[in-house]
């Protein structure tokens, strides 16, 4: 405390209540080939529905579909999983051309200030997907409802069934039909009278040679035409196709009144689905017309500084990318000279509907093995990024070989052993087990690839692919087996410890499982073992059972088990955390006892829930000798017994004479 120079009373807080904190343990974290999504960004997945929704279903496409129910099998076991898309090929659709916009940090970074000529819009993740995106903007009540006299009449009687129509002039100044626009017929130039009951028909065509339109009956799946007769110079009135949405025509908003901001800065934007790719609507067909619709913004402002009654940001552009799942704005229509702008006088009027339609996007489903590094490299920040359990996915990154699956392995392995906070989990190259027919051949080729493979504590290798059930794409396939050997890591954590083993009858099922592409013998499990492979059996009755918990590491050691080395990465994560607030303290006595009495509580409730049998913490003089302390270091050393898993059971049953004691030949 400070040194008082007059009589007072200091008063301060001194926090004893430091504690080791608990630290997370199944966090998953992979990378590889998706349909859509951000590119090159750490994404954080919760569900397999998040998974679907943010990176699509899964693709027959290189092999894609594996990574994707590697990924959609951990999240069985867990609910919480990292995901990066790999691949430098990809293209966002838009409404020029194809761009690419890894995510909403790029975006922000090179796209949210309409930099280049991209175009009104992008679709909002790279991939084909975007190519089925439309963008409709109705800036004017003009263009969302128009009474239409004059010029715009129609010619000729036309006959019940009839499915064209001839006006005056369909297009004489580029604001009169549209295709979509929906039109009725009224006998007088009030609209009053209508000559056909109300019956709204869909324009489907226009002629501009012979002034006809081609319409159908709105919502008439069957596309009938006319409904009664409309005679010669009957009046048309025309709206947009998705006036219906909307409760009025975009006008002037609140905000602008209030603070005369000019006028006409309302209007609406329809995002839909052109090609019934997303929806699973065909919206040719009428009666799909807004069926198709994937969003929609009402009363959205042109006036950059527009507000809400609720006080958000109302301008267009920063709603969009606020707000919308498919597409980014990335440029205002050139006709809207002042858009984007708070000006006082009117905003410029755009007629008629301005309709974009996206293309240009482009998917990259063969992923090399220099970018799935590049991907997993992405994983690399241990400060900024908690991970445990690395999946590997698909492992056909190079090739179907034993060479391409050293080249894969190693690359997982390089993380894994960089970071020293987690652990990694691959299986073997899809052709090793999948299609061969004797199961010996099969464990030789899982044998051989992983001889190739590094010995590592942080690494888990697993013996092949499940057979389940693909419901996107309604077929039986092949999938690696590492999502779930992950997942079972994480289940272990939920209903036991990290300090347990994953494997066996207990903790060790595999879910979704219909067959094994290697279901091994216990021979073939002995050679599996000894390669340090931990096979997966479908035993009958039991299901299929992960039946090994080694890791790759080949030296005889306690590490060489999985439940000994996820128990020593919570020690050194917990402890390594509550010793960061020993940094720029006294190395006194003091703080070596605080620190004691730190961590000594934290290994008893360890040993207390059967992860150790016993523990000694040394932080004291013998340890932090003059030496130490004159270079500003702080050493504790902290030996742990830890607990085994049981991979060998001796049952000895003794058959002895009637007569003779148990305690004479038990021992």
């Amino acid at each position: 405390m400070a040194f008082l120079v007059s009589p007072g009373v200091h008063v301060r807080e001194i926090d004893l209540t430091n504690v080791v904190p608990a630290v997370a343990t199944s966090i998953g974290a992979i990378a590889g080939a998706f349909q859509k999504g951000p590119v090159s960004s750490v994404t954080n997945i919760s569900s397999e529905e998040e998974l679907l929704e943010i990176f699509g279903k899964p693709q027959a496409s290189s092999n894609q579909f594996e990574t994707w129910f590697t990924a959609a099998n951990f999240l069985q076991y867990s609910d919480s999983l990292k995901v990066v898309r790999a691949g430098s090929g990809h293209l966002n659709a838009g409404a020029n051309s194809g761009i690419l916009i890894r995510d909403d940090d790029h975006y922000e970074l090179s796209f949210q200030d309409g930099q280049g000529s991209h175009g009104e819009w992008a679709a909002r993740t790279a991939g084909t997907h975007g190519n089925s995106i439309g963008v409709q903007i109705c800036a004017t009540a003009t263009t969302y409802e128009q009474e239409l006299s004059g010029t715009y009449l129609t010619v000729g009687e036309d006959a019940v069934g009839a499915t064209t129509v001839k006006v005056d002039d369909v297009d004489a100044s580029g604001n009169a039909f549209n295709v979509g626009d929906l039109i009725s017929f009224f006998s007088d130039s009030g609209h009053d009278t209508p000559v056909d009951d109300y019956n709204e028909y869909e324009v489907t065509a226009i002629d501009t040679s012979d002034n006809d339109l081609t319409i159908r009956l709105k919502d008439d799946p069957n596309g009938a035409g006319l409904q009664n007769i409309i005679p010669d110079n009957s009046y048309i009135k025309r709206r947009w196709q998705f006036y219906d949405l909307f409760d009025a025509a975009p006008g002037t908003s609140q905000y602008a009144t209030d603070n005369a901001r000019g006028s006409g800065d309302e209007m609406h934007i329809v995002v839909y689905d052109t090609t019934g790719d997303i929806t699973g609507y065909d919206t040719d067909v009428a009666g799909n017309r807004t069926r198709g619709v994937i969003e929609i913004y009402a009363n959205v402002s042109k006036n950059s500084a527009a507000k809400t009654p609720q006080g958000n940001n109302n301008y267009y552009a920063d709603v969009i990318f606020r707000q919308s799942k498919f597409i980014y704005w990335t440029d205002h229509i050139s006709a809207g000279s002042n858009w984007g702008t708070d000006t006082t006088t009117t905003y410029t009027s755009v007629i008629p509907v301005t309709i974009d339609t996206l293309s240009g996007g482009t998917d990259d489903y063969a992923v090399t093995a220099g970018e799935m590094e590049l991907a997993y490299d992405k994983f690399a920040d241990v400060d900024g990024l908690d991970i445990n359990l690395v999946l590997g996915g698909s492992s056909s990154i190079t090739t179907d070989s034993a060479a391409g699956q050293d080249t894969y392995v190693t690359m997982i392995n390089s993380l894994v052993e960089s970071r020293k906070d987690c652990v990694g989990f691959v299986s073997p190259y899809r052709s090793a087990t999948v299609g061969i027919a004797l199961s010996s051949t099969a464990t030789e080729n899982v044998k051989v690839a992983y001889d190739l493979c590094p010995s590592s504590s942080y690494m888990v290798f697993d013996s092949g692919y499940k057979y389940m059930y693909d419901k996107y794409n309604d077929v039986y396939r092949y999938v690696p087996l590492n999502g779930d050997t992950a997942g079972l890591c994480a289940f272990t954590d939920n209903v036991a410890d990290t300090w347990f083993s994953p494997a066996g009858y207990n903790r060790g099922n595999v879910r979704g499982a219909i067959k094994l592409s290697l279901n091994p013998t216990k021979a073939e499990r002995d050679i599996l073992y000894r390669a340090r492979v931990n096979p997966v059996v479908n035993f009958p009755g039991q299901g299929v059972v992960l039946f090994g918990d080694k890791t790759a590491l080949s030296k005889p050691s306690a590490f060489d088990r999985i439940n000994v080395r996820r128990l020593f990465l919570v020690l050194e994560k917990a402890i390594s955390t509550a010793a960061k607030f020993q940094l720029f303290e006294f190395n006194d006595e003091f703080t070596r006892a605080g620190f004691r009495n730190l961590i000594e509580p934290f290994l008893r409730d360890v040993q207390g829930r059967r992860g150790i049998s016993d523990f000694s913490v040394k932080c004291d003089a013998s340890n932090n000798t003059g030496e130490v302390i004159d270079r500003n270091e702080f050493v504790a050393d902290i030996f742990v017994k830890p607990a085994r898993s049981i991979n060998f059971i001796s049952l000895n049953f003794v058959a002895t004479r009637t007569g003779v004691a148990f305690s004479e030949v038990g021992g």
